[in-house]
């Protein structure tokens, strides 16, 4: 299969009153994988729909490899646009046939038959094209709406929130099939999710969306490591965003100071993930204090994943954390314990400036 480019220029789009996408720009470079992640109304799905073809937008432009195929004196019919779909719900046929839904957009011709044995084998369900969707398993059911969007062999699919409708041991596995899938076929591949889990593993970039618009757009490492914004920072990840007063690089904070990553001055919102902070137990029966490179606190609650432990921990004279540590429990609830900062130089953001009356 050739894959195509996709590139989404300043698209905006309303319905009545109601503003969906404001400006949105995305790209989507040739085999690559980009995740649309974003809470449930931020016009993920109503983007996706643009790309297809299956809605128009207001303002901007949508290209495919080298054409325009929305724009403000430009229209591609969805079926023209050789981009496959997979919906939320799948939206296959249940009176047809596994096979037949498979080859629902595929042109009459000798090559037909040969061309849904080959989507049904790429997927797992060779030996299956007899059967109905109802008699399938979800799993199942969700790689024939797979099938079916790449039989066509088009230059791009979209996937629209494809594993929603899976129980959670299940979608892991599905998830992982696809994955594969997508990596071996080198497909362009634009996919709507609100999981930041399920973005980080399928995406090779994820554009994370909010109130319409791209907030930012990078690899899973980047959005993680650099977030554009709290907002992005707290929904791609646990996220402690602890106030400090920052100057020279340095952030003083209630946990110690903090090697910043840019320069920085004033009051600020300084980023620590919880897997970047340690406990130690505190000496002394007061507790050690708050001082340049910890601080003392208590365990108010344990959270146990058996991979590993979340420890939520209120600091004396400051701010409650979370803690992310190695498997095995080490302090339990009530435990008295110091807090330090053990990660790279960290992401801050500035606090407003308190505006005074006079």
């Amino acid at each position: 299969m050739s894959a195509g480019a996709i590139a989404v220029a300043s698209v905006s789009k309303s319905f009545g009153a109601v503003a969906v996408l404001r400006d949105v720009s995305v790209a989507a470079a040739p085999g690559s994988v980009v995740a649309l992640l974003g809470p449930s109304g931020c016009g993920k799905t109503t983007l996706l729909r643009i790309i297809a073809g299956l809605e128009t937008p207001d303002a901007g432009e949508v290209r495919i490899d080298t054409r325009t195929v929305s724009g403000p004196k430009d229209f591609v019919a969805p079926e023209q646009r050789r981009v496959g779909m997979v919906f939320q719900d799948w939206a296959l046929f249940p009176h047809l046939s596994v096979a037949r839904n498979v080859a629902y957009g595929l042109k009459r011709g000798p090559g037909r038959a040969d061309r849904v044995a080959a989507a049904l084998a790429m997927v797992g369900l060779d030996g299956l094209g007899d059967r109905q969707p109802g008699t399938l398993s979800g799993g199942q059911q969700q790689r024939v709406a797979l099938a079916r969007a790449i039989a066509p062999e088009p230059s791009a699919i979209l996937l629209d929130e494809p594993f929603s409708n899976l129980d959670t041991s299940l979608r892991v596995q599905v998830r992982g099939e696809v994955h594969r899938l997508l990596a071996e076929l080198a497909i362009t591949c634009v996919f709507v999710t609100h999981d930041q889990e399920e973005a980080f593993v399928l995406g090779d970039e994820v554009a994370v969306m909010h109130g319409g618009r791209i907030v930012q757009q990078a690899t899973p490492a980047e959005l993680y490591a650099a977030p554009a914004t709290p907002w992005v920072a707290t929904f791609v990840g646990e996220a402690n965003l602890v106030e400090g007063d920052s100057q020279g690089g340095q952030a003083r904070t209630a946990l110690g100071l903090v090697t910043l990553a840019g320069p920085g001055d004033g009051r600020s919102q300084v980023l620590l993930r919880p897997e970047e902070l340690r406990l130690e137990a505190s000496s002394g029966a007061g507790g050690a204090g708050n001082g340049p490179s910890g601080a003392a606190g208590t365990v108010t609650l344990l959270e146990y994943y058996g991979h590993d432990t979340v420890y939520v921990v209120a600091v004396d004279r400051g701010p409650t954390v979370r803690v992310r540590s190695g498997s095995v429990p080490l302090f339990g609830r009530g435990d008295r314990v110091v807090v330090r900062y053990a990660g790279p130089p960290a992401v801050s953001y500035p606090l407003p400036v308190a505006v005074t009356g006079a």
